[in-house]
């Protein structure tokens, strides 16, 4: 049956992503309650937003306590979309580093689905986790970032087939390259790391590497798609009857896609090609 217009609760509201599925789902009907780490209000009428911050666990409990009490037993939707990138060559990434990278992208999303379950149970609600093509396709200097949606992958698979007989559906939604803040802060924060991090002997190792994968990174930057159109198949899938399981948002996503399940020395080739 479609999905009743009730209360979404979406991560990562701020910008990007979050923000477009915000405004997108609240003019649809839905009531939204935006995740923040910082008090800044979205237009009308998107409700205020609730502040969590995935990479602190402390925050999780006291927010998801707000959600349930703000939806008053109307949550039918959570929407999993915060997420950062770390990246750069695996042994230059501190393990710290590493841990951020899952506490945000992976550990924080299942602590808030845990939080909300029983309400979604209750709704025979949805689950739409924001992964990624690098959740398929890993490239070479984004090890913690593919690493960390893979993993949201294979959580997501899982959990679809564990709560499918309790009427709660889970979809993942994997875009390519989207127009946000996330490619300039990332492409940045690559550079930084490089300059910064390595040490000379790592630069020589890496240099030309990183230099192709930095290069390919601005390509695909000036080729994204814009944040709306990945909403828009959020959208999709909290109201379709039948929703698809998985949904690719991106011809660059499609193209990896195939890239992915080619045999492996097939892979390799086409990888290296991809990022010159």
């Amino acid at each position: 049956m479609p999905m009743q217009r009730g209360t979404v609760f979406v991560t990562g509201a701020s910008s990007g992503i979050g923000r477009a599925t915000a405004e997108r789902l609240a003019r649809d009907g839905f009531d939204v309650i935006p995740g923040m780490r910082r008090d800044e209000p979205l237009p009308a009428p998107v409700q205020p937003p609730v502040l969590i911050d995935l990479a602190d666990p402390e925050s999780i409990g006291p927010a998801c306590k707000q959600v349930l009490e703000r939806a008053n037993g109307r949550l039918v939707g959570v929407v999993n979309n915060a997420g950062i990138n770390v990246n750069g060559p695996f042994e230059t990434v501190a393990v710290e580093r590493w841990r951020e990278q899952f506490e945000v992208n992976l550990f924080g999303h299942i602590a808030v689905t845990q939080a909300l379950l029983d309400a979604l149970f209750a709704n025979h609600g949805r689950i739409v986790n924001v992964g990624s093509i690098g959740g398929r396709h890993a490239s070479p200097m984004l090890a913690p970032y593919n690493a960390s949606k893979f993993a949201v992958h294979g959580w997501t698979d899982s959990m679809r087939n564990e709560l499918a007989p309790h009427g709660v559906k889970v979809i993942l939604v994997e875009p390519g390259s989207i127009a946000t803040a996330m490619w300039d802060k990332g492409i940045s924060a690559a550079e930084t790391h490089l300059s910064d991090n390595l040490t000379d002997e790592q630069k020589q190792r890496y240099g030309k590497q990183a230099e192709r994968a930095m290069r390919t990174a601005r390509f695909a930057a000036s080729h994204a798609v814009p944040a709306d159109r990945v909403a828009k198949v959020i959208e999709r899938a909290l109201t379709a009857r039948r929703p698809r399981g998985r949904y690719l948002v991106g011809p660059d996503a499609r193209v990896q896609a195939a890239i992915a399940v080619a045999p492996t020395p097939v892979f390799d080739r086409l990888t290296k090609l991809v990022v010159g």
